[in-house]
């Protein structure tokens, strides 16, 4: 691999790894923090508030996508990445800081939600910036171990969360987590923020951006609008990436991130947090080596035929997980779940960035996966933790709702899968 891969790996991992850790922790002490900024003592209907605020994060990711992604594509890989990062870091000190609804009332969850906001704006054009810089550093035959290295880079983020909430629940009290010990992960994840800064800005702009930019200029189309031509020349790649991406988001926000929330509830699973985060720790470990796998299986027997079997597992498998937690509900058996389900994930998420990115030419490429994505999580993932608390904790709810969530989203991909695009090389 070449030298140049080395860099753009380690700069676009480490910021990625920041943007999904903000995300994570935010997750998982989302009990945490729906005791601080929100008035009353009903503790279902304050998780329920604070998972809302989560998805709210996402309502605006739509708008990062469109307006980082769009710049990104006129600006340069490297600028976008750049912004994200800053952005991402602002949104997070927000949280660590604010103060509590006790101490200044309604201000405390309109500043949760700035947080939010700019969370989410950010890591919309991350995606895309991200996915098309590794794309465009890689070797043809390489794209998709190499790409694979972002949702890998999103496992490691999960195990920093997972180790911070861990170590946070292990080593203080529950009051003390309760009144001050949630915001050590946030204030720890600003310390990422430096080096993934100087990373990124040290980086080059890639090869394929510079061609598609000069021959844009030769052609006199340097002006042109990525955002116009997304929509007017490639709708079908949009609209097939977007029904892929629902199992990408789902698969992830479910599997992955409310988890190890939603077994420690009464109703569910009734877990201990410490037993909930650390098998979420134990699981993310072959998460990450699964998606490595997985992304450079996919350069030998293709994206499509790797999608197309992990989403069939996602949705034979799942199901029967669930039942046998609920049958067998020991912490050994919560290991073994959580890390089968994570490498199910791996086997999709490893894959999915470097076969939507190559869906779309150079020219609109950002903005493309960017779009794609970010549509399916706003739709699909970012409110799944609050719409799946709801289902679960109604009279009549059933406490399987995720993994019947997660298998139609399955169906909705494998029926996309086929007509997923080949690589472009312009």
């Amino acid at each position: 691999m070449p030298t140049g891969n080395s860099r753009a790996i380690v700069a676009t991992s480490i910021g990625n790894m920041l943007e999904w850790y903000d995300f994570t922790v935010y997750a998982l002490f989302a009990g945490y923090i729906a005791g601080n900024f929100f008035p009353g003592g009903d503790r279902s209907a304050n998780l329920l508030k604070a998972f809302l605020f989560f998805g709210l994060g996402f309502v605006v990711r739509p708008l990062g996508a469109i307006i980082i992604g769009n710049y990104g594509d006129r600006a340069g890989r490297k600028a976008a990445l750049t912004l994200t990062i800053m952005l991402m870091a602002v949104g997070t000190a927000i949280i660590a800081f604010s103060p509590t609804y006790a101490a200044i009332g309604i201000g405390a969850p309109l500043l949760l939600l700035v947080g939010r906001v700019l969370q989410g704006f950010s890591a919309g054009g991350e995606i895309g910036g991200a996915t098309a810089y590794l794309l465009e550093c890689a070797d043809p035959e390489q794209r998709g171990r190499i790409a694979s290295w972002l949702e890998a880079s999103m496992g490691m983020s999960n195990i920093l969360g997972a180790l911070a909430a861990f170590s946070v629940t292990a080593l203080l009290s529950l009051s003390n987590v309760q009144a001050w010990g949630w915001r050590i992960p946030f204030i720890f994840g600003l310390l990422i923020a430096p080096v993934g800064l100087f990373l990124r800005r040290s980086l080059d702009e890639t090869a394929a951006f510079q061609a598609e930019s000069e021959r844009r200029r030769r052609d006199g189309k340097a002006h042109n609008a990525p955002l116009l031509e997304i929509f007017t020349d490639h709708g079908r790649p949009l609209s097939i990436g977007f029904c892929v991406a629902v199992l990408w988001a789902v698969a992830v926000y479910v599997l992955m991130i409310f988890f190890p929330t939603y077994v420690q509830h009464p109703d569910t699973f009734n877990f201990t947090a410490k037993e909930a985060f650390g098998a979420s720790l134990v699981a993310n470990v072959p998460f990450v080596a699964g998606c490595l796998v997985f992304g450079s299986l996919s350069d030998l027997i293709g994206r499509r035929t790797s999608l197309f079997l992990s989403a069939a597992l996602l949705l034979v498998c799942v199901l029967p997980l669930f039942l046998w937690l609920r049958a067998v509900p020991t912490t050994i058996t919560l290991i073994i779940v959580q890390c089968t389900l994570s490498l199910l994930v791996a086997s999709f998420v490893g894959v999915a960035p470097a076969a939507l990115s190559e869906s779309f030419p150079t020219g609109v490429r950002s903005t493309g996966t960017s779009l794609v994505y970010n549509a399916a999580i706003t739709l699909f993932g970012g409110f799944a933790p609050a719409i799946l608390t709801w289902f679960t904790q109604r009279p009549g709810g059933s406490m399987f709702a995720p993994a019947w969530y997660v298998m139609s989203a399955a169906v909705v991909a494998m029926i996309a899968i086929p007509f997923l695009r080949g690589p472009i090389s312009k």
